[in-house]
């Protein structure tokens, strides 16, 4: 489920004429009967909504006064956003004979004509205070209190997240609410204005047209105005410049290539981007790659291992992202972890909708082939997750099942199409041999009529810094180490870290400096054991066009590292 939240405005939406019909009040029901919670976002003030609406006790929460007051029906508890403007204006606004003037907990109010009066009464006094208007209506309150801020706090208190809520209303004090939620809905007596920035419009006029939304979210969660939502997430660009998105929600996806072929980029700008809009996201971390990743609070290093329920007690908070590191956690039990954790994923996303995005990295060893809880653990739809592997092939049939979207990178991308068909039982679509530059990839959106396509990944704002201190400073293993060896092998120094290798390489000679560079050893180096994919590709290009000098090209690549890593002088 998608929406767990109704939010919606009373008066000219809920109402009409200030009631609310029994179809209504039945249509109400039924929502909180689906398991889905109510929210009031009104400009009326509480005493006269209790007053004109006995039934409120169907809302779990109440935002009055324009976003300035909190109401619980549950508790019969308020709670102020905002101060009561000075009594020295409420005075002088009666001194000046504004008439109507009604005062609530914390909202001033009047009527049209009386808004020059007002803003004159604010100016004079040298308050900051903001005025809003409704239709008719004036309302003074404290600088930035407006319905988007009362939502947000009565979220906030829900524990819940704004990417799960539906939102409908109709005037011009509806706006900041709407554009909070993640479907803005407009009744068709709503002002044109509010029309023309929502992303649905009901064909039925108030409660009629709060009714007809009621009536689709349950049938369908709105899947079939997912179309004109704009939450989208930018991959890259096609050859003819045009972008490349996934959905911001609904995608399950497969991010699969060589190792140092780009997954890491492409990978970070989608994460980044998800961040970016606040879905709330989960990875599932085995190798410490995402140590850091900006955004987010790490469970578990190479000395202890992460615990299911912290991790939970993290992720009720909506605003909460969390990477979770298995280094602690031997090769052979990460399976088991993973079989115990992702069942309690699937159970806050029933009662929250989140986390929104489920990353897991090197899928291959949490999901194997031989996996056999597999299919007893994955749904038969799991939506917002993202697999990352080198070897689709190795991965539990249950669990590619469940990919509408690939994504591969790096050598031979057919061949990771033609696998993970082979997984799945699905005929490989036709693709001829790729070779694929660094940077780009091939997108297959498998659902649809499209062919797989090759794009130009679009880079995060900020490459991620991977293991920045085990790079630069710690021990990499021998396999993973650089050797400076020259052409026929006299050398063996091995660098087993950033730090060495700059200033071996500023001691080795010319002629084994340059038969690294010319093999292509550094950026391989770079992208492989480093998995840095933008200094390898700045490398990659300091080698072609080297001509020859050593020492232009020994400073060239020493300023690329010391760019992206602090190392000690």
């Amino acid at each position: 489920m998608r929406y767990f939240v109704l939010a919606t405005d009373y008066d000219g939406t809920l109402a009409a004429d200030g009631r609310v019909n029994d179809e209504t009040i039945a249509a109400l029901e039924r929502l909180r009967l689906s398991g889905r919670k109510l929210i009031l976002v009104t400009g009326r003030e509480l005493d006269d909504l209790q007053r004109v609406f006995p039934q409120i006790d169907l809302f779990d929460c109440v935002v009055a006064e324009n976003g300035a007051l909190l109401y619980s029906p549950a508790t019969r508890q308020e709670k102020p956003l905002g101060s009561q403007p000075p009594q020295q204006f409420i005075q002088a606004l009666r001194d000046r004979h504004v008439d109507p003037l009604s005062v609530g907990r914390v909202i001033v109010a009047t009527w049209h004509p009386n808004e020059t009066t007002v803003l004159e009464t604010i100016r004079d006094l040298g308050l900051e205070l903001q005025v809003i208007f409704n239709k008719g209506a004036v309302m003074v309150l404290p600088s930035g209190i407006n319905k988007a801020a009362g939502l947000t706090a009565a979220l906030d208190e829900m524990k819940l997240s704004p990417h799960n809520v539906v939102g409908v209303g109709d005037a011009e004090n509806d706006h900041a609410f709407l554009e909070l939620c993640e479907c803005s809905v407009a009744v068709a007596n709503a002002l044109p204005m509010v029309k023309e920035r929502v992303d649905f419009v009901t064909n039925g006029s108030r409660s009629a047209g709060v009714v007809e939304l009621i009536d689709k979210l349950l049938a369908s969660d709105l899947s079939e105005i997912d179309s004109q939502l704009q939450h989208n997430i930018l991959l890259g660009t096609r050859e003819d410049g045009s972008e490349v998105h996934m959905k911001a929600y609904g995608s399950s996806i497969l991010l699969a290539g060589t190792s140092g072929g780009g997954k890491s980029t492409l990978a970070t700008a989608v994460l980044e981007r998800i961040a970016e809009q606040k879905y709330q996201f989960c990875i599932i971390d085995p190798e410490g790659d995402y140590e850091n990743f900006e955004g987010a609070i790490i469970l578990g290093d190479a000395n202890r291992s992460p615990r299911v329920e912290e991790v939970l007690d993290l992720l009720e908070q909506p605003d909460q992202n969390v990477i979770i590191n298995l280094l602690g956690i031997a090769l052979a039990d990460r399976p088991v972890f993973f079989a115990e954790l992702l069942p309690q994923l699937q159970e806050l996303r029933v009662r929250t909708g989140r986390p929104h995005w489920i990353v897991v990295d090197e899928a291959h060893h949490l999901m194997p082939s031989s996996w056999n809880p597999a299919s007893v653990t994955l749904p038969q739809k799991l939506d917002g997750i993202m697999f990352i592997t080198v070897h689709p092939d190795q991965m539990a049939p249950a669990a590619l099942s469940l990919v509408d979207t690939m994504l591969t990178v790096g050598k031979s991308p057919e061949e990771n199409i033609k696998q993970f068909c082979s997984v799945v039982g699905h005929c490989p679509p036709e693709l001829a041999p790729q070779k694929l530059v660094p940077g780009e990839a091939i997108a297959w959106f498998r659902k649809t009529d499209t062919e797989p396509f090759r794009f130009r990944i679009t880079p995060g704002h900020t490459e991620r810094r991977r293991h920045v201190r085990k790079y630069a400073e710690g021990e990499l293993g021998q396999d993973k180490s650089f050797y400076f060896t020259g052409a026929e092998g006299k050398l063996n120094l091995r660098a087993q870290n950033l730090i060495l290798f700059t200033q071996l390489a500023e001691g080795v000679d010319e002629e084994t400096w340059l038969y690294h560079l010319q093999q292509g050893d550094y950026s391989r180096w770079f992208r492989e054991a480093i998995k840095d994919e933008s200094l390898a590709e700045e490398v990659q290009k300091i080698e072609e066009t080297a001509n020859g000098s050593a020492s232009e090209s020994r400073e060239a690549i020493k300023a690329a590292i010391e760019q992206r890593y602090t190392l000690p002088a």
